[in-house]
């Protein structure tokens, strides 16, 4: 008998929280197959998209993506690592990949970005979502497979919604800083001239914001990428399905050339991103003035 249990009761919060996802389960089953449906529906045109062309059509164009933000020397880059995934023969796992990555992020950007808005300009509903924040982030990404497992079973949509989970917290983070970081004076510059509060998120608020937003969107497709391959251990497929083989299997050039091509998928979708972040009129300004 641990030394503990002489001063402190056994606290049951995991038999609480299976009680409480075992009642989800059942109470909102019809829900949960609707979400199930569209999440797979969205996740396999998306992949058709991106695995149907030939491998040259879709590197092409994703290099020419890599040139419109950065220029000819990330296309380059880009192309040069979309090649090396072609040539160790994973390229329908990582356009599988990317394929989750995607909806994942977009979803939780979709949720993160007004969420944040929300947050920065309501100090009440800031104090309630900084702690779910903290503990969204500090919680292993491992746990949050087991409660979508049994509510959405094995394949690619538990991989998606733990996904969503676990990148969220950038995104609201990084639009509620912006937002706060941006000039009052400006602010009441606006209200000064009549500007109505919707005028003001819209036209001052968020274009000062875009910087920061961005580096938050940089952060969450960053972390949809890294649930993404834990999200191989049960069945999302993708690169992740051979990270989670090549352990099993002690398959040491299975891992390597799966993990080179995380590897530049990441660094593809970093550097895409970050460039991106650069291209709004307000970061522009701000390089400017800084030369």
């Amino acid at each position: 008998m641990s030394t503990t249990d002489t001063f402190v009761p056994r606290l049951p919060l995991g038999d609480w929280v299976d009680v409480f996802v075992t009642w989800l389960i059942a109470a909102f089953k019809p829900f949960f197959a609707v979400v199930k449906d569209v999440l797979l529906s969205c996740y396999d045109a998306l992949a058709a998209v991106l695995q149907g062309p030939p491998f040259v059509v879709v590197a092409l164009v994703l290099a020419a993506l890599a040139f419109f933000a950065k220029g000819w020397r990330l296309a380059v880059t880009t192309l040069v690592g979309f090649v090396v995934i072609a040539g160790v023969d994973q390229w329908d796992n990582a356009m599988a990949t990317l394929a989750l990555v995607l909806v994942a992020s977009v979803i939780a950007l979709a949720i993160g970005i007004p969420l944040g808005i929300w947050a920065a300009r309501n100090d009440k509903v800031s104090r309630v979502v900084r702690p779910v924040l903290d503990f969204m982030q500090t919680m292993p990404g491992f746990v949050y497979l087991i409660p979508m497992v049994m509510i959405f079973l094995t394949g690619a949509v538990p991989g998606i919604v733990a996904t969503v989970v676990f990148a969220l917290a950038p995104g609201v983070r990084f639009t509620e800083l912006g937002i706060r970081q941006v000039d009052s004076e400006v602010v009441e510059a606006g209200h000064a001239f009549g500007s109505t509060p919707g005028r003001i998120l819209r036209q001052i608020q968020l274009p000062l914001a875009m910087p920061t937003i961005m580096a938050g969107v940089n952060q969450v497709i960053m972390l949809s990428l890294s649930m993404v391959v834990l999200a191989g251990l049960v069945g999302a497929g993708g690169l992740g399905g051979d990270v989670v083989a090549a352990l099993q299997r002690i398959n040491i050039s299975l891992g390597f050339e799966a993990g080179l091509s995380v590897v530049i998928l990441a660094v593809f979708l970093d550097r895409v991103t970050s460039a991106l972040s650069t291209r709004s009129p307000v970061a522009k300004a701000l390089a400017a003035s800084a030369v």
